[in-house]
Formats: C-alpha cells, structure tokens, sequence
C-alpha cells in the first residue's frame, strides 16, 4: 500500500525519527478510516472534495487548526510523494490550503530565574539523582540542544579540548554546539561519578536513569518539570522551554541571527526569526516601563 511505501520513503531515505514516524502513520491512519466511512478503501482514489470534507471532519472534532494543519502536511507529503513515484497523476491536496494559525511566541524562562535556580547551592542534592537532573537543565539550556538531542548525547560527544559538544540532530544531521565551561566541568564531573559509584551503564549515553540505562522522553520531561515549577508558575514547564529560553537569552544579548540558527540546528532561518518577536515584545515592555510618553 501507497501508505507503507511512503513511511519506508520517509524511515529510509529522509531518515525521519521513529516519534516523527508514528505521527505521520497516525495521520495517514486517521484519514484512511474517514475515507473507508466514504466508501473509499484506497488513499490514492482520495480527491480534492474529499480531503476538504475531511478538513471540516476533523475541525467539527474540536481539532485546533495547529492540529488540523499538521495533519493536513503529512497528508500533503503523502501525495507528493505518489505523485514522484507516478501512482498519481494529478495532486489532490494542492489547491488545498492549511487553516490560517495564530502566531504563538515561544514560551520562555528570564535567564535571572534560571540562573538561581542553578546557583542554589540547596535545589540540586549532591547525589546521583541531583548530579543528573542539574546536568539535564544546564544543558538544556546551556546549549539549547532539542530533548531527541540530549537522549543520544554520548560520554564520547564532549570535547574537552575545544570545549564543545557533538549532536545528532534531526534527520541525523550532525552538529557541534560550544558548551559553557561551568557544564563542561560538570558533565566530566557526572561522568566520574558513574565510574566511581559503580552505576550499573548499561548504554554509553551521558543521561542514563538510577539503574544504568538510557535516558527516555518521560524522565527529562519529569526532571524539567520538577525544577522549573519551584522559579515559575507559567504552565508549560518542558524541555522545549529551555530551548526557547536559550534562543532568546542569545538574541537579546546580542547574538546574530544566523549564528543561533547554526546552534539550534534550524534548516531555515524562518524557524529561529519567531525569537526576534519575543525580543521586541521585551523592548517594548522597558519602554513602557522606562519613558514618560509611554
């Protein structure tokens, strides 16, 4: 099926990430159900009028338009890629366009508050679990590496002779990242503690879990969670906070555009300019805050 070729299209050759994966066959999954409600049972007979039936589906499901809209770009990347294979000859979601989103600005955390944070000298216990759970919201956001990021970071990833760190980001794209000297210390540090204190490392991961295995989404995400709930009270508190609080921490003290762009890993520049809204909404509230005519 025309489905199955294209996930081993996006696994094998675009080399998308298995959680990439599972949403894409979601997708696919989702409509090729609608479809069979329609008497259709194969997603290339799909046509124009019925993936727009399926568009107010999906909405009349209280489906946000954010949700809709990703739906309908794998949908899009689905008949893309029949028509280059020539299992089609005429795209049915062209003409289709995506529901308009409202722009949302990242979320982020003030560099004062993160910086308490890790200066407490009381937050972060000096056992394995504190050494770990430090080390996972320093480099979160010392580097702005993505949650997929640090989960395969390796012990073997650190140099310290250039004081950097190699990642692999999406589509396996490789990456160095510069680390602060602070983090650098302190992941050599985590490293001789797992030695010292015979933790079981079962993975040659950095991040691994008390009994010595890989890092997995749950735990960082629990970890994340766990330290910024004591500095803010904003309700997302992921790793992804971090990234953003990284990106923005950059911009406005100064950092070119392009340069974060090659440190966040971004195919386009397009993706890190959101930072640049979220920059002047901060020189607009000093502005406020400092001139007599505001």
């Amino acid at each position: 099926m025309v489905g199955d070729e294209f996930l081993q299209y996006l696994k094998n050759e675009k080399r998308y990430s298995s959680h990439t994966l599972l949403a894409y066959s979601n997708d696919i999954q989702v409509f090729s159900n609608y479809l069979q409600d329609l008497g259709i049972n194969d997603l290339l007979k799909a046509d124009t009028s019925s993936i727009r039936t399926y568009i107010v589906f999906l909405m009349e499901q209280g489906l946000d338009p954010s949700s809709t809209s990703r739906k309908l770009s794998a949908l899009r990347s689905l008949y893309k890629f029949a028509l280059k294979t020539g299992k089609i000859k005429k795209d049915p979601i062209q003409a289709i366009k995506a529901p308009k989103l409202k722009k949302k600005l990242p979320v982020f955390i003030e560099d004062d508050k993160l910086i308490s944070l890790l200066n407490s000298p009381v937050i972060f216990a000096e056992d394995f679990e504190g050494l770990r759970d430090r080390l996972v919201v320093e480099l979160l956001f010392g580097t702005g590496m993505r949650l997929s990021e640090l989960i395969k970071l390796k012990d073997s990833d650190i140099d310290n002779y250039q004081q950097q760190l190699k990642v692999i980001g999406k589509r396996n794209k490789e990456r160095l990242i510069p680390i602060p000297l602070s983090v650098l210390n302190l992941a050599n540090n985590f490293i001789k503690y797992k030695s010292l204190h015979k933790i079981n490392n079962q993975t040659d991961k950095l991040i691994v879990t008390s009994k010595g295995e890989e890092a997995y989404p749950g735990l960082i995400y629990r970890i994340v969670k766990r330290y910024l709930s004591l500095i803010s009270t904003q309700e997302k508190k992921s790793p992804h906070v971090l990234r953003h609080s990284y990106a923005t921490s950059l911009l406005n003290n100064g950092a070119d555009l392009n340069a974060i762009k090659e440190l966040l890993g971004h195919a386009s520049l397009a993706a890190t300019q959101v930072y640049v809204h979220n920059s002047i909404e901060r020189l607009k509230t000093v502005y406020k805050q400092a001139h007599p005519k505001a």
